[in-house]
């Protein structure tokens, strides 16, 4: 069989990954485009995700789908909470979560948050301005270990986000969630 005829029925066999993963890339290109993912993704994804688990696999399915949103907005929730992410990627998330469970959304996001350093790292040096990141980067540090207060953090990082280097962490989940489907074997 060549190449494309094998590709076919991996697609019919594994849809939810391919259509988790499709949803993945429309929600980086316009989270790098405009810096925001948008709820006309995020929510329909969670929902269909929810629908997925509980046609398909029943009552156990939906509750894993559930829990695997819980997990979702729970990972990233204290970074939203202090204004260190958008609303949207946490949403996203979560939406990664209803398709696949709690478990390989923990993992999905451990490999995106170290897409997320890497990115990170690469783009202080491409602004030039290397010392300028790096003394905010301890200013949040220290303010995050000081101040305590989720409200408070939050409204100095929406007062600070004009001198900041932003980075759409909807391409660090799509390309970390992705990487994690094909390192194991979600796709084939």
């Amino acid at each position: 069989m060549s190449g494309f005829q094998t590709f076919l029925p991996s697609i019919a066999h594994n849809w939810p990954i391919w259509l988790l993963s499709t949803v993945l890339i429309v929600a980086a290109t316009i989270d790098g485009w405009k810096l925001k993912v948008p709820n006309w993704i995020t929510f329909p994804l969670i929902i269909s995700g929810w629908i997925y688990g509980g046609t398909c696999f029943g009552w156990e399915g939906l509750a894993w789908s559930l829990m695997g949103t819980v997990v979702g907005l729970a990972l990233l929730m204290p970074a939203y909470a202090i204004g260190g992410m958008g609303a949207g990627d946490v949403k996203l998330l979560a939406g990664v979560g209803a398709w696949i469970g709690s478990t390989d959304t923990l993992y999905a996001f451990c490999v995106s948050a170290i897409v997320g350093g890497v990115i990170a790292l690469v783009m202080v040096p491409w602004q030039r301005a290397w010392r300028h990141h790096l003394a905010q980067f301890w200013f949040i540090t220290q303010e995050i270990l000081i101040v305590r207060n989720p409200s408070a953090l939050a409204e100095t990082a929406a007062a600070r986000k004009s001198t900041m280097l932003l980075l759409p962490y909807g391409i660090p989940i799509a390309i970390g969630s992705i990487a994690y489907f094909i390192w194991t074997g979600m796709f084939v």
